[in-house]
């Protein structure tokens, strides 16, 4: 929560008060119920792989690309997922350009985790030769926006691009069959990665240890005490939890949460999914962006 210290910055103490009292009345400054989210709008680029997510006014662009690379020794015929998350300071004064800071190695390791430990990408279908050539997928994540609940609106942006991504097709040829031979999509349709399901990720800020919302804003993070993430399929199988903060929350509280993101997570899977589907077949075959209001 380091960069939300700047949000302090352009609040006076009346807001802060007004909002807290608001959250403890379970009202919202924007009209929303406590476990309701802000609007969500998908657009999906041009090229492959390449969407913009907008949460109320957080807004996020990531795209995916690929390249032959050889295996790791202990992992002979798997492929990679890397994922790089950039804060750039037009998103948010507190955000330094340069390295990445604590909060954008922590955003991407969030959606790293759920991503790998559940292993919704096949990695094994990125194998080309084994032991020799693999593909690494990298995904770049790009806030451009910091309207609050960054890490949200960047897993929905990522699981989009990783959806509607598409590699070139390889063969092997030569005499001995191990040259590998890379096809241009105008000769081979290329290939979508393998997503066996959607690790949906659903953060709760917390006033108190019982009093709770979904998709806090910017503001609303700046009042907080605490925040919790649950990353949840449609299948309510739990791939990651992440807490921060100082408030510590009760067991019978983390299943409280795990119930309405596991709600939440099958509701935007299934939106995700029929997006997706819908720009492939309108998207892909007249090579125009488009866009979906999801929430």
């Amino acid at each position: 929560m380091e960069q939300r210290l700047a949000n302090t910055w352009h609040m006076s103490i009346n807001e802060k008060k007004f909002i807290e009292t608001a959250l403890l009345s379970d009202l919202r400054t924007d009209g929303r119920r406590p476990f309701d989210y802000r609007e969500l709008t998908i657009k999906f680029g041009r090229k492959d792989g390449s969407t913009e997510v907008q949460l109320g006014q957080t807004h996020v662009m990531s795209f995916v690309t690929a390249q032959l690379v050889q295996p790791y020794r202990d992992r002979p015929n798997e492929g990679s997922l890397n994922i790089y998350t950039e804060f750039s300071p037009m998103a948010d004064p507190s955000f330094e350009a340069g390295r990445p800071g604590e909060s954008a190695i922590e955003l991407g390791r969030i959606i790293d985790r759920g991503l790998r430990e559940s292993r919704a990408v096949d990695t094994e279908s990125l194998c080309v030769l084994a032991g020799k050539l693999v593909w690494s997928v990298r995904l770049d994540l790009h806030i451009l926006d910091n309207g609050g609940n960054l890490l949200d609106a960047a897993n929905v942006a990522a699981l989009a691009s990783l959806m509607t991504f598409r590699r070139p097709v390889c063969t092997l040829g030569g005499e001995d069959g191990q040259e590998v031979v890379v096809h241009p999509p105008e000769v081979q349709e290329p290939l979508p990665l393998i997503v066996h399901h959607l690790p949906i990720a659903v953060t709760f800020g917390f006033m108190t240890e019982n009093i709770l919302v979904v998709d806090p804003t910017y503001y609303e993070e700046a009042v907080m005490k605490g925040k919790l993430t649950a990353t949840i399929n449609a299948s309510e199988d739990v791939c990651a939890i992440q807490k921060a903060g100082e408030i510590g929350v009760a067991p019978s509280v983390v299943m409280q949460c795990l119930r309405i993101a596991a709600a939440k997570a099958a509701d935007l899977t299934s939106k995700i999914e029929n997006a997706g589907s819908l720009f492939q077949r309108r998207g892909f075959e007249t090579s125009e962006s488009f866009s979906c209001v999801l929430w």
